[in-house]
């Protein structure tokens, strides 16, 4: 077998670190959180992501553990869900509640950006080869600071992917509320 030269090896491990942030930074442009970011901002978000791939059912995060990171959904789905022991006195079953699925380009434990408090619900992939981007809180507010433009659009941005969040689920809550089944007429 022949050894490459010392140099190939750096410049063979240059290309497969470029080759990997050009795939992060697609992938953040797919995400309505680094909607209008220039391909500079993309690329210093880049080099704070870790990509993970999880399996159908991998428990990415569960409800009520500490909030560290934002996760991008680069492919697959993701479904959040809650479990009802934790939210109820009133006995609602043991069985999980999936309150959304998202899909890519979408992101979810974003509130950890904001308050660092323990997790609202779990997040489970739903699909096989389910793969994720991974940012960490602490970075990405270090980031935000060093560059305050990015920083507004990345608040801005997530105000407005939580505003949505909330109307949605705003949505579902009512239409659970109006719902009468035709058999209760």
């Amino acid at each position: 077998m022949v050894a490459l030269h010392p140099c190939l090896c750096y410049t063979k491990n240059i290309l497969e670190v470029l080759v990997s942030t050009i795939s992060i930074v697609n992938s953040l442009k797919q995400s309505d959180i680094f909607f209008q970011f220039t391909p500079t901002q993309l690329e210093l978000v880049a080099n704070l992501c870790q990509e993970v791939t999880f399996q159908k059912d991998d428990l990415i995060f569960k409800e009520n553990s500490s909030s560290k990171e934002l996760y991008v959904i680069v492919q697959g789905e993701v479904d959040i869900f809650v479990d009802p022991s934790l939210v109820s006195s009133v006995d609602l079953g043991s069985e999980n509640k999936v309150i959304a699925t998202l899909r890519r380009g979408q992101s979810f434990g974003e509130v950890a950006l904001v308050d660092e408090g323990l997790r609202s619900a779990s997040a489970c992939a739903s699909q096989k080869d389910t793969r994720l981007l991974i940012i960490p809180r602490d970075k990405l507010i270090m980031l935000c600071d060093t560059y305050p433009q990015l920083g507004y659009r990345l608040m801005y941005n997530l105000a407005a992917d939580l505003a949505m969040k909330i109307r949605n689920t705003d949505l579902r809550i009512r239409e659970q509320l109006l719902y009468t089944p035709q058999d209760k007429k």
